[in-house]
């Protein structure tokens, strides 16, 4: 066991819930602290993507015992189900006979997660506004206003799980020598919602990946236990088939009409929620260093806020601490050199998530509706159930192996290099399954 130390952790979201609990669980006292209301006391709807919990993320919760309680309110997701015309949906299932990843409503997860650490003993402090670190004593401040009077907190360490807009990063970026960039997307994102049959069950398949792909905008859903689906309609801030675009009744019918037809039946209060609910803004974040001496650290998006495409938010974050138990075990008290390596294990890997992240939008919103890169898919499938020793898809080696996304990524570029060579083979749409693509795969590969 570590030395006893007294721990604050800034914000009480999923990464900092859960590194809460592998704290505690070591030995310290560890106090949570969030500018936001209890979440279990407050309605969270209107501005949400349901959350896709796979391997890595499962990894972290297993460790410490709780991974059949988050499992216990998630739904098994096997494929996309990939909705191109008004009858047509193609369907492409993620892995091999029982990978399965889960969608999780954000709300009930960060509920629960909020229980589990209050149940291993952890505090926690709602409603106090952090807005200031000393980096060389680990001491938090807090108060009603930046500009207002403050009370100081001393602790041994403290780290900033407090999401993309950090204000434990922000204190840090003040030193020199920390690199620092975000990056908005054009696109946006507003919630909408398939509400369940009267009877409860799902309008839709409730093991499928909902896509609905129209180039530079798509709309998805996920199921939630309750028999609803939370949807998530992407499209640019401003422009031809924009939010901007998008000002009336008659406007917003008019383009589901004619581009999502076939979701006339399911989205009933479609005018309603689109109006209602803000549309919000996407953000690459990224920095370094992640810590300072042994003091303060930073954790999850804080320092590495990813676009939601790969669905690997979560899951990097929860790696995170994967990772920092690892140091833990390695490194015991020395927090210097364990926070140190946590922080150069993990950034290239979270730059490589980012970069997964960013392209699978144009994956999903475009090419999931195109020939050629369904019949990519198809090649590869094939090829890896016979030399499964040789090719793991890249979405596999993401989602359901804890391969580093570092790794993961250079793979994959390779592998794609070798399937851009297969495709333009003579009659590759009639032979995709020949002797004479195997072949060329296997020449390719020793290349």
């Amino acid at each position: 066991m570590q030395t006893h130390k007294k721990i604050a952790v800034v914000g009480s979201g999923l990464v900092g819930t859960l590194l809460a609990i592998y704290l505690k669980k070591r030995g310290h006292t560890v106090h949570v602290f969030d500018r936001s209301p209890d979440i279990r006391k407050i309605n969270f709807t209107g501005r949400s993507i349901n959350l896709v919990l796979s391997d890595r993320g499962i990894k972290a919760l297993k460790d410490v015992g709780l991974d059949k309680e988050v499992l216990g309110i998630g739904i098994p997701v096997e494929k996309r189900a990939i909705h191109t015309g008004v009858d047509t949906v193609n369907e492409q299932f993620y892995g091999k006979d029982g990978e399965v990843i889960y969608s999780l409503s954000r709300g009930l997860l960060n509920k629960k997660m909020v229980d589990l650490a209050e149940k291993a003993g952890v505090e926690f402090f709602f409603g106090e506004k952090v807005w200031d670190v000393d980096l060389t004593t680990a001491t938090i401040s807090i108060g009603e206003s930046e500009r207002g009077e403050w009370v100081t907190h001393d602790y041994d360490i403290t780290f900033g799980a407090d999401g993309a807009f950090s204000r434990i990063r922000h204190k840090m970026q003040r030193q020199s020598m920390f690199n620092y960039s975000q990056e908005f997307l054009n696109i946006g994102y507003k919630e909408l919602n398939i509400p369940a049959n009267a009877d409860g069950s799902h309008k839709l398949d409730k093991n499928s990946l909902h896509i609905w792909p129209r180039g530079n905008y798509m709309l998805m859903a996920l199921a939630n236990l309750d028999g609803s689906f939370t949807c998530t309609l992407f499209m640019p801030h401003d422009g031809e088939n924009s939010f901007e675009s998008l000002q009336t009744k008659e406007q917003l019918v008019d383009f589901f009409a004619n581009h999502f037809p076939d979701t006339k039946e399911v989205i009933p209060n479609l005018v309603e929620d689109f109006f209602k609910n803000p549309t919000s803004y996407l953000v690459t974040m990224k920095c370094f260093p992640w810590t300072f001496s042994d003091k303060v650290a930073l954790i999850g998006d804080a320092c590495h806020a990813i676009v939601p495409f790969y669905g690997h938010g979560m899951n990097a974050g929860f790696e995170d601490i994967t990772v920092l138990e690892e140091m833990m075990d390695k490194y015991g008290d020395d927090w210097a050199n364990l926070l140190n390596d946590y922080e150069n294990s993990r950034k290239p890997n979270a730059d490589a998530i980012a970069e997964l992240s960013y392209r699978n939008f144009m994956e999903m919103s475009s090419k999931t509706a195109d020939a050629n890169f369904l019949l990519q898919k198809k090649i590869e499938k094939w090829f890896s159930d016979k030399h499964p020793e040789l090719w793991v898809p890249l979405y596999s080696r993401v989602t359901f192996s804890h391969q580093p996304y570092a790794e993961a990524l250079a793979i994959g570029d390779r592998q794609n290099e070798i399937m851009q060579e297969i495709l333009q083979m003579e009659n590759i749409h009639q032979n995709w399954n020949s002797e004479a693509v195997e072949n060329k795969i296997l020449e390719l590969l020793k290349v």
